[in-house]
């Protein structure tokens, strides 16, 4: 039991420590476009993200998949540009393919290169069986990122506060826009650095 604390424990300071910067960062652009009360979206989104890393997570730990860590490193943030960019691009998603629903889907995909990253980080840990570590170390990354959401909510709706303060009555764009557009901006900018600098080539 005390093994599987020590995982739990290290997937959650995983996940939440500032050199994790990437995993933060991507959170914060999923989450960037939503708010209270489209919980439901925001639970689809994760649990696609989530099922996504814990596939890859698990392939790559038990040696069924390798994948070159330098390749990964420069996906992480690509993916974090990308995300970023679609919140930027997108300015109806009642009016986006599928009404937006392919979000998940978005999010699943790249779920699948982050557990990658992790996996490369837990692999170096292992020196005996896989099943304890990675159920603990999954566990603790659910735990973060639950962390790491509810910090997120609280920053965009104090960022929406903010705006609403500043911005003029009746104006447009909305407050949400406004506050979609910049803190995507800043995501992007942060995450175009990050892959620039782990370019692979």
């Amino acid at each position: 039991m005390s093994e599987l604390i020590a995982f739990v424990h290290l997937g959650l300071r995983h996940i939440t420590d500032l050199t994790a910067l990437d995993h933060i960062l991507f959170l914060l652009a999923l989450a960037a476009i939503y708010r209270g009360r489209d919980w439901r979206d925001v639970l689809w989104v994760i649990t696609a993200f989530t099922v996504g890393h814990s596939v890859t997570l698990a392939l790559a730990v038990t040696g069924a998949l390798r994948l070159p860590t330098p390749l990964i490193e420069f996906l992480i943030p690509v993916t974090i540009l990308v995300t970023g960019l679609e919140n930027i691009l997108v300015r109806r998603r009642d009016r986006a393919p599928l009404g937006g629903g392919y979000r998940p889907v978005f999010a699943g995909v790249f779920g699948l290169v982050h557990g990658a990253g992790f996996a490369n980080y837990l692999q170096s840990l292992f020196v005996g069986s896989i099943v304890v570590p990675l159920l603990g170390f999954n566990a603790g990354i659910e735990l973060g990122q639950l962390v790491v959401l509810g910090l997120a909510g609280l920053v965009l709706a104090g960022v929406d506060r903010a705006l609403a303060l500043l911005r003029t009555p009746g104006a447009t764009p909305s407050v949400l826009r406004l506050r979609v557009v910049a803190v995507s901006a800043v995501v992007v900018v942060v995450a175009a650095e990050m892959a620039a600098s782990r370019a692979p080539w």
